[in-house]
């Protein structure tokens, strides 16, 4: 079984960064691709950023070149680096690993705002 534990969220203006992490219980983090998630409210869970076990890297258009994932095998840890936040980045974000089924954590808010 796996536990994905999400952490860094915070409050942060707009224009400025922030670093989300997640670390992961099990053997078998190593094999499948990672990814994180949003969801706003009154908005559909959407895509942000997925990183293969191979390092292969893709975005959605409404962050790409604002936000890097990477990921860290030996610490079974996926991160999300955050820059340039806009208010419509305000959402709870959740880590994902794709696995035998899709594994979530239980979400870190993100709050952007003056």
């Amino acid at each position: 079984q796996v536990q994905l534990v999400e952490s860094g969220g915070g409050l942060v203006q707009p224009g400025g960064s922030l670093r989300l992490s997640c670390a992961a219980s099990g053997s078998i983090f190593s094999f499948y691709s990672t990814g994180w998630y949003r969801q706003a409210p009154g908005k559909q869970r959407e895509l942000v950023a997925t990183i293969s076990n191979g390092g292969s890297r893709n975005y959605a258009d409404s962050v790409k070149g604002r936000f890097t994932i990477s990921r860290d095998n030996a610490k079974k840890s996926v991160y999300l680096q955050m820059n340039s936040l806009k208010p419509e980045d305000t959402a709870v974000y959740y880590c994902n690993l794709r696995g035998p089924s899709y594994y979530w954590g239980q979400g870190t808010q993100v709050t952007v705002s003056s």
